[in-house]
């Protein structure tokens, strides 16, 4: 019964999540959805630090700030052959929903790049991280749109992951 109860709680929460960002993101590029067995307050309490994607992808090896963490805030994110980078402006915030949303705005090979993190409290000390992204790949001659959405799939996943890892800890 309480399993039943809990994906009956998980479909309803992430429909309304959902109808809450579909204006926005009404068809996402891609996303990634993994359930923890963490409390949603755990989870968030990693994800909402924005300022530890140096520990928890292998992608980025050095990270810095502009601004305050939250909206409006800027950080960006240096490859580990220091070459590479890209930079990250949040667009929303929001402790209570356990939500934001942050664009690209410089070093990838797309444009429009919108990402986020939502943790869904599914009860019962598990929770939902739900990322979502939407982008238009621009053509370049270093990578092909299958190239970026597959490297991006990678990374997003390695995120999501290790979060719910430091959440379970």
């Amino acid at each position: 019964m309480k399993s039943i109860f809990k994906t009956a709680i998980a479909l309803f929460t992430i429909t309304l999540f959902t109808a809450n960002v579909n204006a926005q993101n009404s068809n996402p590029d891609l996303s990634y959805t993994l359930e923890v067995d963490a409390s949603a307050d755990k989870v968030w309490e990693q994800i909402r630090k924005m300022d530890n994607i140096d520990k928890i992808s292998s992608y980025v090896a050095k990270l810095s700030w502009k601004g305050n963490k939250g909206v409006g805030g800027e950080r960006k994110c240096v490859a580990p052959d220091g070459k590479g980078y890209y930079v990250e402006k949040i667009q929303q915030f929001d402790d209570t929903q356990r939500y934001y949303q942050w664009e690209v705005v410089e070093g990838v090979p797309a444009k429009n790049v919108k990402n986020s993190f939502k943790v869904v409290d599914l009860g019962y000390n598990k929770s939902m991280i739900i990322f979502r992204s939407n982008f238009e790949f621009m053509e370049n001659p270093n990578m092909t749109e299958e190239q970026f959405k597959a490297f991006f799939k990678g990374a997003s996943t390695e995120i999501v992951t290790n979060y719910a890892k430091l959440a379970m800890e």
